[in-house]
């Protein structure tokens, strides 16, 4: 069996997700700081006949995260899809004036750092299999970076480079790299937003595997 890695698992998205790729036959793994929620996300779904298990993890510390994924694939399967979508912390959105170097320091090891050590850990499966898909999850700063939110406008455009350069290197090789950009709020019940919504929209993307930037709405929605 191979498994779908979520890092930055929570009630919303992540679980919309797990969900999606559950009925499809994936074990899913979720990846967080909260042990506790982890838990009862993984109950929940366990109650809906999926497979999960929770792995605790903070994406700022690198070797920790990679660990982390290393045991989700022992105990699941291979790891066939890795979505990245951890949810910047409110002090990385700074005005770009009012940021200074140290203030990047966050922002670089959560949208730089965590994916590189996230995507190293679970590319030789991938290469294993012959397939795989990574997924990279961002807000609307990652496509125009935003004068307030000078932290993660400037993370996410590294963390969008770099999903780039992997989309372009490893497509010979059967493994798809797709980012979904998020414009404003994840919103239940909004048609383009909704949780469940956007689950449907990244199985999408693991199926048809073109392209690499997508958009979930409009930048201004």
């Amino acid at each position: 069996m191979s498994s779908v890695a979520i890092v930055g698992a929570g009630p919303g998205l992540g679980t919309a997700v797990a969900r999606r790729f559950g009925r499809e036959g994936f074990a899913v793994g979720l990846v967080a700081r909260d042990r506790g929620r982890l838990d009862a996300i993984a109950g929940a779904l366990a109650a809906e006949g999926v497979t999960a298990r929770g792995f605790a993890a903070d994406v700022r510390r690198p070797e920790r995260l990679a660990a982390a994924l290393g045991e989700l694939a022992d105990a699941l399967g291979t790891v066939e899809v890795l979505q990245y979508s951890p949810v910047p912390h409110r002090d990385f959105m700074r005005p770009v004036l009012e940021t200074r170097h140290r203030d990047l320091v966050g922002p670089i090891e959560f949208s730089v750092y965590g994916p590189v050590a996230a995507v190293q850990q679970v590319l030789p499966g991938m290469r294993r299999l012959g397939r795989g898909t990574i997924l990279f999850v961002n807000g609307g700063s990652a496509a125009v970076p935003h004068p307030e939110r000078a932290g993660t406008s400037i993370a996410f455009a590294a963390e969008s480079a770099y999903g780039h350069l992997l989309h372009d290197r490893l497509a010979n090789e059967g493994i798809h790299v797709a980012q979904l950009i998020i414009p404003g709020t994840i919103t239940a019940g909004h048609e383009r937003k909704d949780p469940d919504v956007l689950a449907e929209r990244l199985w999408t993307l693991h199926r048809e595997r073109h392209g690499f930037r997508h958009y979930a709405d409009d930048l201004g929605g």
